[in-house]
């Protein structure tokens, strides 16, 4: 962003820094009131987009979250940054950071810490703070999540959420009632964030505390797909993996079957959510010739994940993420199952009864009681587990035994090993009472598979800032100018007498206050000549003006002024409550006026 346009975004209230009479805290914006209005309307046409014409639903959930939580999704163990700190001036910095910023790597972050130490070192690369020498420090894993404490005294650990996907994953087991159990189904929700991060930078792209727009749709992987059709002309600008890697530029265009026909994307719900998104970004003013989809090389790709891309905006010569639409399997669900005392599935009804083989297993609890306590029912509970997920571990026949042999694996005992909070235990086969039987069933549980377009809200903001931020002349003057589209600008239409007095004043307040009436946001200034309060208009990019003049006293009409083009013409008082939606819906053009 133009240093021009963050002391705009200051000086007009979109966004500064949190708490700075205390000094401020890196990584924490307060959106002044024309940010939390443009941030809201952002809001709103993402919701408008994924949750009502989806028809999905949405959801609230808490920004605090236990423990267990995060140790089922594997953010405890996993969601890290990789930190180097500098000797001399004892900054942190982002070790990946570095070496993207110092030298012609693009993709660090995908590298293991002891690749960017080496790096490091054979660049000298430099603290950025003081410009001591970074060579030799080590790269380290540092967790970004904000750890809390739940209830007095030591109480219950829990942790500020770093994204909002898991209080919909955890709530799965409620939410499918909701949704009769009739896959696919969407969850929405959009909330406040929290990432520790080790050096927020770019404002708004890099903070501490930010909003979140996440959709987790719910799939049956053997159901149906999307239909394509209904974005069957959207072109996208997509930048696989493989050009990437070929250290090339060249995005390829095409509409999202084409896409999946050329196996460019894996997975229709993948390729019409790309679409959507696509749609979407397009809506809120991001500028499509600064955009593109660029899918995750093999080393950023998550392990659970069959397949991921980014939304891009280039900003100031760099490339700013601005949502991920992934694939991820049937992972969160598994892994909560695991972990938590409920189910995350969905019961499939088939058309017909079907009979089919089921392995089942009765364990002689007179053995597992005493021979592992406490720990026999769970032993219990993964048995059966193994047996519907890898019957074959339970045979330990001779045949079998022989037949491992021939094929040189080692050949198996009467008895089955389990594993329970990471120690393993031995249970003789017969002591398992495994049997395979048949059985007749109306269906079966599914565990869906998500597909998760998640926005980084404050990205949308900065970007729709960004792009629309124009310098043009008017009259012999430089004009700064938001071109945001109506839709999403925090404020409709201002509203001026030409000048507060004979009656002019009292006039132009009646209008501002009937326009508020219908709905509209109005904001009022009769402070400066006309020509200053046009420029303050157009600087926080109200589309629309209306000038109370003394022909109005005569004839109740007002002069309607158009933000982009500065034109201008009359319209009768009791029209504009009609006439502004029709414009800011794009039902009509300014020009048909």
């Amino acid at each position: 962003m133009t240093e021009q346009l963050r002391e705009l975004a200051r000086r007009r209230g979109f966004f500064f820094q949190a708490n700075e009479a205390y000094g401020g805290v890196s990584g924490f914006y307060t959106y002044g009131p024309e940010g939390a209005a443009l941030k809201r309307n952002v809001e709103d046409a993402w919701r408008d987009r994924f949750v009502t014409r989806e028809g999905n639903m949405e959801i609230d959930s808490p920004t605090v979250t236990p423990e267990p939580v995060f140790v089922a999704s594997g953010h405890l163990d996993g969601f890290d940054d990789m930190l180097v700190e500098c000797a001399e001036c004892g900054e942190s910095h982002r070790a990946d950071h570095v070496v993207e910023d110092e030298t012609d790597i693009e993709d660090a972050e995908t590298y293991p810490t002891e690749k960017v130490a080496d790096i490091i070192a054979d660049h000298d690369l430099a603290c950025p703070s003081c410009g001591a020498p970074l060579a030799g420090q080590p790269v380290e894993e540092f967790n970004l999540m904000f750890d809390t404490t739940i209830g007095p005294g030591s109480g219950q650990p829990g942790y500020l959420r770093p994204e909002t996907a898991q209080g919909m994953f955890t709530e799965f087991p409620r939410l499918k009632e909701y949704a009769r159990e009739q896959l696919p189904f969407g969850v929405a929700q959009i909330g406040a964030g929290y990432r520790n991060e080790i050096s927020p930078r770019n404002a708004l792209v890099r903070a501490r505390e930010f909003t979140m727009a996440e959709l987790e749709y719910f799939v049956d992987p053997e159901g149906e797909g999307p239909d394509l059709d209904r974005v069957a002309d959207v072109d996208l600008p997509l930048y696989p993996a493989d050009a990437q890697a070929a250290d090339g530029e060249e995005y390829v265009h095409l509409t999202p079957r084409e896409a999946l026909e050329e196996g460019v994307v894996r997975g229709e719900w993948v390729a019409y959510f790309l679409a959507r998104s696509k749609e979407w970004f397009e809506r809120v003013g991001v500028d499509m010739e600064r955009f593109r989809f660029r899918q995750h090389l093999p080393g950023e790709l998550a392990h659970y994940a069959s397949d991921c891309w980014d939304a891009e905006s280039e900003i100031d010569g760099g490339w700013v993420e601005l949502e991920g639409v992934a694939s991820r399997t049937d992972y969160d669900l598994s892994k909560h199952a695991e972990h938590a005392d409920d189910t995350f599935t969905v019961f499939k009804q088939y058309d017909e009864p079907k009979t089919v083989e089921r392995a089942t297993v009765d364990p002689d609890m007179s053995y597992l009681g005493p021979e592992f306590g406490g720990d026999a029912a769970d032993v219990a509970d993964a048995l059966e587990a193994l047996a519907e997920r890898d019957r074959a571990a339970f045979d330990g026949s001779a045949e079998q035994r022989s037949a491992d042999s021939s094929s040189g694996e080692t050949p198996r005992e009467d008895q089955v090993t389990v594993e329970v909070e990471g120690e393993e235990y031995t249970v003789p086969t017969e002591k398992t009472g495994f049997s395979v039987e048949e059985v007749t069933e109306s269906g079966r549980h599914v565990v869906p598979h998500v597909v998760e377009p998640a926005f980084g809200v404050g990205r949308a903001v900065y970007t729709v800032l960004a792009h629309n931020y124009h310098e043009d002349e008017v009259e012999g003057e430089t004009r700064s100018v938001l071109r945001l589209p109506p839709e999403v600008a925090p404020t409709t239409v201002g509203v001026f007498p030409l000048m507060d007095k004979d009656g002019l004043g009292e006039r132009a307040q009646d209008v501002a206050a009937d326009l508020r009436e219908a709905g509209l946001s109005v904001t009022y200034d009769d402070s400066g000549n006309i020509g200053r309060r046009y420029r303050r208009q157009d600087e926080v990019g109200t589309p629309y003006c209306v000038t109370v003049d003394y022909e109005s006293l005569e004839d109740d009409t007002v002069t309607l002024r158009d933000r982009d083009s500065t034109d201008q013409v009359r319209v009768d008082v009791d029209d504009l409550a009609d006439v502004l939606p029709s414009l800011t819906g794009g039902d009509r053009d300014f020009e048909d006026l």
